[in-house]
């Protein structure tokens, strides 16, 4: 007894058929190029635009964490914080959802070396505990803030910086700064420091204007005792920010006050989202561009293969093989175009993860390239959405397929 063909198969078979057939109209294959080329463009595009937006999320929200960490805790009116310590432990053992606190002292001041003199933004932290960007990102020297005996320190400063005053790793410059809390040139103090390290972040205002020093050696500088500016606060999950901004306050009492990194930087964060909103709409006219690419080469294939179409209904071929039919070759189309779009989506974004072929303006951008965040998330989601698509593309031409008239179609044969 014959094995019955399976009617799916028959489907598949006919409609690569028809895609790869040599006997195609040249216009046929063009449009059958160009609508996969359709497909693949836009698998390619919503892919690394997704990347890209990811990377910059990451990339900005990373870069200022480092600088001011999760949330920030100081005083109103700048004022000093006394016992910092206590504090600490205080904290700590109340909120045990903070991870890391680290005190700092933060003032304004000048930098000079033998070639400029520049404003800065004087940051003393101390080494045994320092949660700051100086640490993470040194791409040049040693992480090395220890106080010394003699009277030269130690200081590490951004790049920007350092390419201004061309103050090299082992150079030394001269840091100005104004002591107690009033502003008075005759308070005017001056320490020698030794640069030790080169810091960069990609984000040119940080990186040409923070340095930062022994925590002891800015008290000193500054002449403000043992006391702080603020405390850095990372925690394990930034989801409860908001509630620890308000609960730290209210545990510390008067003068502290807490703020959060969205709260500091809230223009940046807006804009980051600002960056997103017209995505949806901008990417969406690209599959819709790839959908219509879909939905006219196979109408011009209805056209082109009717004849073909007629004798497979007058040999029997039923309604629902025939939508099967080009339903296949609407999934051949987008499983091709997708498959191309992963692969073309997938180098480009690794050539520039790896050696960074984008560069942008750290000024405007906060960073020096395009940044690239490669998830399967993303490659996932447009894959499906680009397969959902072409098969959706696909029914109005199948249904056409079966309308049409047999006798009319074998007429002129």
């Amino acid at each position: 007894m014959k094995k019955k063909n399976n009617p799916y198969s028959v489907a598949q078979f006919i409609a690569l058929r028809h895609l790869t057939s040599k006997h195609n109209s040249g216009f046929v294959s063009f449009i059958t190029f160009i609508a996969i080329l359709g497909v693949t463009l836009g698998v390619a595009s919503l892919i690394i635009a997704l990347s890209i937006l990811n990377g910059f999320e990451k990339t900005i929200k990373s870069n200022v964490v480092s600088f001011t960490a999760h949330m920030q805790l100081f005083a109103f009116q700048n004022q000093l914080l006394e016992k910092p310590e206590m504090t600490i432990q205080r904290v700590m053992a109340r909120f045990p959802e903070i991870t890391d606190m680290a005190p700092y002292l933060v003032r304004e001041g000048m930098v000079r070396s033998k070639e400029d003199i520049d404003g800065i933004v004087i940051k003393g932290v101390d080494p045994s505990n320092d949660i700051s960007a100086a640490k993470r990102r040194l791409v040049e020297g040693t992480y090395d803030l220890a106080e010394r005996d003699n009277g030269i320190q130690t200081i590490i400063i951004g790049k920007r910086l350092s390419e201004k005053l061309k103050a090299a790793v082992g150079q030394r410059v001269l840091v100005y700064g104004l002591g107690g809390s009033s502003i008075s040139l005759s308070q005017a103090r001056t320490m020698q420091f030794e640069v030790r390290g080169i810091y960069e972040t990609g984000m040119a205002d940080y990186d040409g204007s923070i340095v930062y020093v022994n925590l002891r050696n800015a008290q000193r500088l500054f002449q403000v005792g043992p006391t702080v500016s603020g405390f850095d606060i990372l925690v394990s999950e930034t989801d409860s920010l908001e509630s620890l901004s308000n609960q730290i306050p209210d545990y510390l009492g008067y003068p502290y006050y807490a703020r959060t990194m969205q709260q500091m930087y809230r223009n940046l964060f807006m804009w980051i989202e600002l960056q997103k909103k017209p995505v949806p709409i901008v990417l969406g006219l690209i599959i819709i561009v790839a959908t219509v690419n879909i939905v006219g080469m196979l109408l011009m294939m209805v056209m082109e293969k009717s004849r073909q179409i007629g004798i497979l209904k007058a040999l029997g071929m039923q309604r629902k093989a025939i939508i099967r039919l080009f339903l296949f070759q609407g999934l051949h189309i987008g499983v091709i175009g997708t498959v191309l779009g992963n692969i073309i989506a997938f180098l480009l974004c690794w050539l520039e993860l790896h050696y960074r072929v984008i560069p942008l303006p750290s000024g405007i951008y906060f960073m020096t390239h395009v940044p690239i965040e490669l998830s399967f998330f993303n490659f996932f989601i447009v894959s499906i959405a680009a397969l959902i698509m072409s098969f959706l593309a696909s029914i109005m031409p199948a249904l056409v397929a079966t309308r049409l008239d047999t006798i009319k179609l074998l007429r002129f044969i």
